[in-house]
């Protein structure tokens, strides 16, 4: 290895470290990464990744493993036949740096977006996040899961949420009342090789922050997906923060068509449900007519059928951690502090959330 190798090698992993540890000012990231770079990233990715069927995170992962799987085992058996460790040491070494540049890929091309100004400090939160605040949402949304059934399950779920123009078009106007920034691209939901992973884990979706793409359980019931779709689409729009991610997809599917609002809403009646104790759960659960009732028994049997608790023990306890490198304090318990920004924020008629002077 010549000397520029290992000068070359140090600096990556040199420059990873330090942007991975550096404060950095969220104001600056707001300006001049989420709403700024980011959009035109996001914008020409995700239009590409749209355009293709499969996974593009399938082909990412499967082309990574096998060249790591190459690396390591050409550098084992150069060491064993040269007999020395000096090899297979010089195999790690590219292996740290590679995984240093792929990290800064990361940061550049959606990672930075965990960093950027908080929902907090751009909305109007005036109102009180007492348990009674948060029990008015559950009451709330049990109500509107009662008058939407019959029209929602009329209409039904037949297009894809991408698709669908009333549901786009509600994602655009959320997302410019909440930033400056031009409105995000919405993404396809992808089946995925990590499929039977979601199933085992609970996971509903996620997206590929390589390749700005939308890969969702493949057994998300109809009247889940627009409000996974949403969820989802809020990550591309930058919004990084699983709890800020549910609030933008809660406010476009309840404004959107009633298929998609009732989606939305049998999303906060599970949030607040699972939140509640049992006496709250209960009180819920029995304001429900027959065909929400039913709604909600298939998500539950379709979660208890298929997840696995020691891979989903696993699989969140890894999430969590990695949430919190990323600068996630609560980990996945920021999924639950969605409930505070719907209950603290100020909002227009029409669920349109008040901004902070700019």
């Amino acid at each position: 290895m010549s000397g520029m190798q290992v000068v070359f090698r140090a600096a990556v992993v040199a420059m990873a470290l330090a942007v991975g540890l550096a404060p950095i000012d969220p104001r600056f990231v707001e300006r001049w990464y989420s709403t700024g770079l980011y959009p035109a990233i996001q914008g020409v990715t995700t239009t590409v990744s749209n355009l293709v069927p499969f996974a593009l995170l399938d082909v990412i992962a499967v082309t990574v493993g096998l060249a790591v799987l190459v690396m390591l085992v050409r550098g084992v058996r150069l060491a064993r036949r040269k007999k020395k460790w000096t090899p297979f040491f010089a195999t790690l070494a590219r292996l740290v740096t590679t995984a240093a540049a792929i990290y800064l890929v990361f940061l550049a091309i959606w990672g930075f977006n965990y960093r950027r100004l908080p929902m907090t400090d751009r909305l109007v939160l005036d109102r009180d996040a007492s348990p009674e605040a948060i029990l008015d949402l559950g009451r709330m949304s049990v109500r509107q899961l009662n008058a939407l059934y019959m029209a929602a399950h009329s209409e039904g779920w037949r297009t894809a949420p991408w698709r669908e123009h009333r549901l786009r078009d509600a994602y655009e106007s959320v997302l410019t009342e909440l930033s400056d920034a031009s409105p995000a691209v919405p993404g396809r939901l992808k089946w995925s090789l990590l499929g039977p992973y979601f199933r085992w884990t609970s996971v509903d979706g996620m997206i590929n922050p390589f390749g700005l793409e939308v890969l969702a359980n493949p057994d998300l019931l109809p009247f889940e997906r627009p409000f996974v779709a949403a969820h989802e689409w809020a990550h591309l729009a930058g919004y990084a923060d699983e709890s800020e991610a549910s609030f933008v997809g809660f406010l476009t599917c309840v404004r959107a068509s009633t298929p998609a609002a009732y989606s939305g809403w049998l999303f906060l009646y599970w949030q607040v449900y699972g939140e509640a104790g049992p006496v709250i759960r209960r009180l819920l659960a029995s304001g429900l007519e027959d065909g929400p009732r039913a709604d909600v028994a298939a998500i539950s049997e379709r979660v208890r059928r298929g997840q696995v608790t020691v891979v989903r023990d696993a699989g969140w306890r890894v999430y969590d951690e990695y949430l919190k490198a990323n600068r996630v304090e609560e980990g996945v318990r920021s999924y639950d502090l969605v409930l505070t920004l719907l209950a603290r924020a100020r909002f227009e008629d029409g669920w349109i959330p008040v901004r902070r002077e700019r």
